[in-house]
């Protein structure tokens, strides 16, 4: 099944989390104030596999930390929890988190395009295996996540790949090739 995970309209019709997620994004024009950066919506909720404790994960682009820095403290410091990370070195990230209606935001920022961050990917090929699988599978997933393993060394756990960096493997991992 095919989402356009660029555009958060897949939400409006989804499971209640995800309907309560698209009625946040709106009403509080998260996704309007972050327009200029790319945003896109990752993680487990998208996919429906995340834990009650889970997160919604925004990614977003820039190439001017600090004028995104600027329009984070502008639209999003009024919020509960608001704190803002700035990486440097290799990574140049900026990290904002808060919390809107008791549901916790982090907002992500690098100077790659969002559609070719790696939370995206993950995603992208997550949403395509759980497509493939049968529920078992997804249960699994929900069963490994709630003994505190992480999605994707949950994936790689239940696909068999063996490996250090189940981050990477997952980023290298065929979809297409591994259901042939």
């Amino acid at each position: 099944m095919s989402i356009d995970f660029t555009s958060i309209a897949y939400l409006e019709n989804g499971n209640e989390r995800q309907k309560n997620l698209y009625r946040l994004l709106t009403s509080y024009k998260i996704i309007e104030q972050l327009q200029a950066f790319d945003p896109i919506v990752v993680g487990t909720i998208p996919i429906d596999i995340a834990l009650e404790s889970s997160d919604v994960d925004i990614i977003l682009y820039t190439e001017n930390p600090e004028l995104l820095v600027a329009v984070l403290n502008n639209y999003f410091s009024k919020w509960n929890d608001f704190h803002i990370e700035r990486k440097e070195g290799a990574d140049q990230s900026v990290v904002c988190n808060f919390i809107i209606e008791d549901i916790p935001f982090e907002l992500y920022a690098t100077a790659i395009p969002t559609d070719q961050q790696a939370g995206y990917i993950h995603m992208l090929k997550e949403h395509e295996i759980l497509c493939r699988e049968n529920s078992e599978f997804r249960k699994k997933i929900m069963e490994l996540k709630q003994q505190g393993i992480k999605t994707e060394p949950a994936f790689c756990l239940l696909l068999g790949l063996i490996t250090d960096d189940p981050y990477q493997k997952l980023l290298e991992f065929n979809v297409d090739t591994y259901y042939r």
